[in-house]
């Protein structure tokens, strides 16, 4: 059981495998939830590979197994980003496909179990390419995204926000850019949580990809102004809270890290792996990290991880079922790619 252990004999976390297929194995891919089965699309099957794979794997958390989906036509994609949405599609959005940057949309119909080559519409300021860059559903019709740009307008000052539209119906999307900007990132993630206070709502935050350990808003709604999705996870949350209470905390996040994964788990922004930018040997990591959102005064939680075993780089996580999944990634090599899954295991 790979994974970390508290001071005196305090609360332990773990990594179990409950999963492996070749199907699987692969880095800088997207996995996402739709229809209780896990999308994985696209990567790289090992370093250095130079075209990312074209396919898209269904994984059933279920039944442990994993099996091809989409057919042909495919987008080969790696670096990029994708969403659900309406319980259909699949929108693969932006990454590399093995030439050039691109923006360009692709949706999967997983009700026909067919790919379909969407057109952007009248009127659209796309990016001029989009990798390892993050994409937030905020409805059906309304996505976020956020990240470094590619090309020939390669931002190295700040990093532009774009709103996203999908029109499912027409099978067309546009993108419209933001008036801020971030600072540059790239191999960041995205978190939407709620706020409280005498303004509820949401916020979306921006976590690594580049030198500052401080998270950026992008984005911040009111109640009712977004089609909010809740995951219930009322298990897994109360053994975060379990297991961040006894721990002092740190305004402070980890400083430098990049192509980590993050899944929102209640209130709480719950990081693993990637690569550090800090360190000019052994970058590739293993620590959790927990974000915890729900006082004004926001805390960071580290659970260092001995196995090295563990160590990820271009992996995802998803939560399903009051779990959490971990899928995929690099190895501490940064070339041999996983095709285990592992669910989170946390005990006091």
């Amino acid at each position: 059981r790979p994974g970390g252990e508290g001071l005196a004999g305090g609360p332990a976390w773990a990594w179990r495998p409950v999963a492996s297929d070749p199907l699987l194995a692969r880095a800088f891919h997207s996995c996402t939830v739709l229809r209780d089965r896990f999308y994985v699309v696209g990567g790289l099957s090992c370093g250095g590979a130079r075209e990312p794979l074209g396919d898209a794997v269904t994984f059933d958390p279920g039944a442990g197994q994993a099996e091809r989906a989409g057919g042909p036509g495919g987008p080969r994609r790696s670096h990029h980003d994708a969403v659900a949405l309406d319980g259909r599609w699949l929108c693969v959005v932006g990454g590399w496909d093995g030439s050039r940057r691109v923006a360009a949309v692709a949706a999967l119909d997983a009700e026909l179990g067919a790919w379909e080559a969407w057109s952007a519409a009248l009127g659209s300021c796309a990016p001029a390419g989009l990798s390892s860059h993050t994409c937030t559903r905020l409805s059906d019709y309304e996505l976020r995204v956020a990240g470094r740009e590619g090309g020939t307008r390669t931002q190295r000052r700040y990093g532009s926000v774009y709103t996203l539209r999908v029109d499912p119906s027409a099978r067309t999307y546009s993108y419209c850019e933001e008036g801020g900007h971030t600072a540059s990132r790239s191999g960041h993630c995205a978190a939407l949580l709620r706020t409280g206070g005498p303004h509820p709502g949401h916020q979306l935050l921006l976590f690594g990809g580049c030198n500052s350990p401080e998270p950026e808003v992008v984005g911040r709604w009111g109640p009712g102004q977004i089609q909010e999705e809740p995951v219930v996870a009322s298990r897994l949350t109360e053994q975060v809270s379990k297991l961040v209470s006894g721990e002092q905390g740190s305004l402070e996040g980890p400083r430098g890290l990049r192509h980590h994964s993050c899944s929102v788990v209640g209130p709480f922004a719950v990081l693993f792996g990637g690569e550090t930018l800090t360190r000019a040997r052994d970058t590739v990591c293993n620590e959790l990290y927990i974000y915890d959102s729900r006082k004004s005064t926001h805390r960071w939680f580290r659970f260092p991880c001995a196995d090295r075993s563990m160590k990820r780089v271009g992996h995802r996580t998803c939560l399903w079922n009051d779990q959490l999944y971990l899928v995929g990634g690099f190895g501490e090599d940064g070339r041999t790619a996983s095709p285990d899954v592992y669910t989170l295991q946390l005990s006091f």
